[in-house]
């Protein structure tokens, strides 16, 4: 089953480092409904055409889905009315079998998925949490990126380190029971010390996922412009290897497993106490990201939204990354994408990239003879040199072997 990825590209802000696709939105004069309005009423009916047209990526026409995804942009910048109408299309278009709980006043799907909602700590209100419960969603992704005020505010987030622990606390009030936090490493001027701090102050939330990142200075985006004129400096490499060994160390002795590259998951007390395990891998944690992963174990998915890729029937497809020209599109019944057959290399340079980021790494009985003898000539050398390892069929990337990650992945590549 596909998992359902839907964009949401409004922000109240723009962060300086953001290179994803996303606006600030504005109602025009005479415009009888609002641009989120437009915009949702423009991805519900893309499901539905999708469906229509049979382009959803999945075996049938229609289907159930796996994992649902609301990622941005910013979707707690969207209205309850929104959410609700977001997930009645999902419902109608995939049968998800979603129901509430009169009770209790909760939503939730006859068969349970996860179902993750991205949010900004600030949109965390009182207001947002209890509305929350009415919906269906059962995961919670939050963007923390540091505890410090003053590095969040060069970062241009919109909200304070206190307001982080806030929304954990009253999510936790309304039942999420999966919460996951993003944070970021490498910010012009940090010390290690600081960088100690963050991580400390995360683990107290007791969160079940963090996802760590160093940040990126990507063309376009305010913060390579200050990187190109010389305000700001990136981190050297010596200071990066320190703070992400520091990261892995400290999450392991926390009790989380580090499952890809970027991203850990809180192990089961028992699971994180055992030392020995009889299969060929320990039991992976429940907290994993099961969307998330979908895109790293070659799962098809369906993305719905502007610029939203989907992958599946050996196609890969993308929408126009603009909102008025995909509303105006959808409008018109016209699914606004474009789309590419993924041949052999092709498959197999994509497996490379997203695979080896895993702890698992390469399944190498699922490769053909000839891709597998490909790989593993070149994969000798960094074999050799404690790059890369291969542990029952599987080959993945060894400790050292992370930090030079997109060297290796470069260097394995059918060109």
């Amino acid at each position: 089953m596909p998992g359902l990825y839907i964009h949401i590209p409004f922000c109240a802000s723009r962060c300086i480092y953001c290179g994803f696709y996303s606006t600030v939105p504005t109602k025009k004069k005479n415009e009888r409904l609002s641009v989120e309005e437009q915009y949702v009423n423009a991805v519900c009916h893309e499901m539905e055409l999708r469906t229509e047209k049979n382009s959803d990526m999945s075996a049938g026409r229609t289907s159930s889905l796996s994992t649902i995804y609301l990622g941005g942009g910013t979707p707690s910048q969207l209205s309850f009315e929104s959410l609700q109408k977001i997930f009645q299309t999902i419902n109608k278009v995939y049968h998800i079998g979603l129901e509430r709980n009169i009770e209790n006043n909760t939503g939730t799907t006859a068969t349970p998925i996860e179902i993750t909602m991205e949010c900004n700590p600030d949109d965390v209100t009182e207001e947002f949490a209890q509305n929350l419960r009415q919906l269906p969603v059962n995961r919670i992704s939050m963007g923390a990126q540091t505890f410090s005020d003053e590095r969040l505010k060069f970062l241009h987030r919109r909200h304070t380190a206190n307001e982080v622990e806030t929304a954990v606390s009253r999510l936790r009030t309304v039942g999420i029971r999966n919460i996951s936090v993003d944070l970021m490493f490498g910010i012009p001027n940090e010390t290690l010390e600081e960088w100690e701090d963050d991580i400390e102050r995360l683990l107290a939330l007791d969160v079940e996922h963090i996802s760590a990142y160093s940040l990126m200075y990507e063309e376009s985006t305010p913060l390579y412009r200050l990187l190109q004129t010389g305000k700001v400096k990136e981190i050297n490499d010596e200071l990066y290897r320190q703070m992400y060994d520091m990261l892995i160390d400290r999450l392991a002795d926390a009790g989380y497993e580090q499952y890809e590259i970027s991203n850990f998951a809180k192990l089961p007390q028992e699971s994180s106490k055992l030392k020995v395990q009889s299969s060929k891998f320990p039991p992976p944690s429940p907290f994993r990201s099961q969307h998330n992963s979908s895109y790293w174990h070659n799962i098809p998915y369906i993305g719905i939204g502007a610029s939203a890729h989907s992958y599946g029937n050996g196609k890969r497809s993308w929408n126009v990354a603009d909102t008025e020209t995909y509303i105006n599109a959808i409008r018109e019944d016209r699914l606004p994408c474009e789309a590419e057959v993924i041949d052999a290399d092709t498959h197999y340079n994509d497996m490379v990239m997203t695979a080896l980021r895993t702890c698992e790494g390469i399944e190498l009985s699922t490769i053909s003879a000839e891709y597998r003898t490909y790989l593993m000539c070149l994969a000798t050398p960094l074999l050799q040199q404690g790059l890369l390892k291969e542990d029952n069929g599987w080959l993945h990337l060894t400790r050292n072997g992370i930090y030079v990650s997109d060297s290796i992945m470069s260097d394995l590549m059918k060109v």
